[in-house]
């Protein structure tokens, strides 16, 4: 299995949790003193060196995105040998990324009820929030294979790029002696994109201190305020579904202990958190999951890429309380039937829509059209939206960490020595 080279982790883990916290609270203070309202202070650092350095900082994430799913896919499925095998594994992969986001806006709807947190709050939003149409399920199976690879790969089409690494990558193993010629010649390109992520992961601190510094000195806590209640609600569930949830699953089907898991993965949360993109997180989500957690390549080349593109039980947790505190805001009372809906309806499309831009907010609105919610509730929530979608990320890739785990570990290819190893 091919490694990274070495880096201080736990330096690394130190400077990007220093990098989120100076930011956040470099950005509170911004924020509280009314600073960011000046003109000087919003020109130079809010929309100059905080914008330009976050945003550097997630096109070089965003860069390396395409490459090493496209790889790393690759060489995952030519490593895998039996085509039979890649079928096996994408059933179990595909059915346990469905089950965790049934149970991730089970939850959340659950807790929404019992904590009412629409309960004597009197919708007034003036801003409408307008969805854009999503496309027919139809449609989308059918944009599943790309006309022309080229195409999906420079747009960056990650659910065609995905269908043609696989079908690549078996018909590699297939071609016999010219398929392990290719092969050999991407094993050396995924390490050349392994050693560039490398590069990038190196200056991850400032980029995240950026990234944090210009959110939180915009947003502040007045955002939160108005909607303290299904803030703290959905960012309660989120901890409980990574916490509880997660930790159920690795106990019971991989048979891992969950807080050394939680303990070698937290500073990819943090990650995450500061990027608020599971795609972006990809090259350090695979990275941690195959050198930390001991999940072999030919599985997290699929897992992770995969769940980075359909795996949204952050967003999941979300579509629950929310449907919840909007129908409660607006008096609408929905009927366990519609409940059942809503459940049926956030699961399917966390895959029916994973290649829309601004997914969560068009699967919402999905969502509300189905049990004949207002949309307009969705411009109120916008207003907290940003903050929890930061949250939401980190358990959407730790969610991608732990399927990947159940998955390696029903195969036997999980290295138990590297996961339970001091980092």
């Amino acid at each position: 299995m091919f490694k990274l080279p070495k880096l201080d982790r736990r330096s690394l883990t130190l400077q990007i949790f220093v990098g989120l916290t100076l930011g956040a609270g470099l950005g509170l203070v911004l924020n509280l003193t009314g600073l960011a309202k000046l003109d000087w202070v919003d020109r130079i650092l809010l929309d100059g060196l905080f914008h330009a350095g976050g945003q550097i900082f997630m096109r070089s994430l965003q860069m390396l995105v395409v490459p090493i799913v496209f790889v790393s896919l690759i060489c995952g499925t030519a490593g895998l040998g039996d085509p039979r095998k890649l079928g096996r594994i994408g059933a179990k992969t595909m059915g346990l990324y469905l089950i965790t986001t049934a149970l991730a806006i089970s939850l959340g709807l659950l807790t929404a009820l019992i904590v009412s947190p629409g309960a004597g709050f009197q919708l007034t939003a003036e801003t409408n929030f307008i969805p854009a149409t999503p496309p027919p399920l139809i449609d989308t199976l059918i944009e599943l294979m790309p006309k022309n690879p080229l195409e999906a790969l420079a747009s960056g089409n990650m659910l065609q790029i995905i269908v043609f690494s696989l079908l690549f990558g078996l018909a590699m193993t297939l071609a016999g002696e010219a398929g392990k010629r290719i092969s050999d010649v991407f094993q050396d390109l995924n390490e050349i994109v392994m050693k560039l992520v490398n590069m990038i992961i190196r200056v991850s601190p400032i980029g995240v201190f950026c990234l944090i510094a210009k959110v939180f000195s915009e947003q502040g806590f007045d955002a939160i305020a108005p909607l303290a209640k299904y803030f703290f609600t959905i960012l309660f569930v989120l901890i409980l579904h990574l916490c509880v949830t997660y930790g159920i699953l690795l106990k019971i089907l991989a048979r891992l202990n969950p807080i050394i898991f939680i303990r070698k993965f937290k500073d990819i949360m943090f990650f995450a958190f500061s990027t608020a993109s599971s795609n972006a997180t990809i090259p350090v989500t695979l990275d941690a999951v195959e050198n930390r957690l001991g999940v072999h390549r030919s599985i997290s080349s699929f897992t992770v890429p995969l769940g980075a593109t359909i795996n949204m039980d952050g967003t999941a947790i979300m579509q629950g309380v929310a449907t919840v505190f909007v129908a409660q805001a607006y008096g609408v009372d929905l009927v366990f039937s519609q409940y059942m809906m809503v459940i049926l309806t956030a699961t399917l499309a966390s895959i029916g829509t994973a290649g829309v831009p601004g997914v969560g907010l068009i699967m919402l609105a999905m969502v509300f059209q189905q049990v004949g919610l207002p949309l307009e509730g969705i411009g109120i929530i916008m207003a907290v939206d940003r903050l929890l979608d930061m949250v939401r990320t980190a358990v959407n890739i730790t969610g991608d960490a732990t399927v990947s785990c159940i998955v390696a570990r029903s195969e036997n290819q999980l290295d138990e020595s590297v996961f339970y190893r001091e980092v």
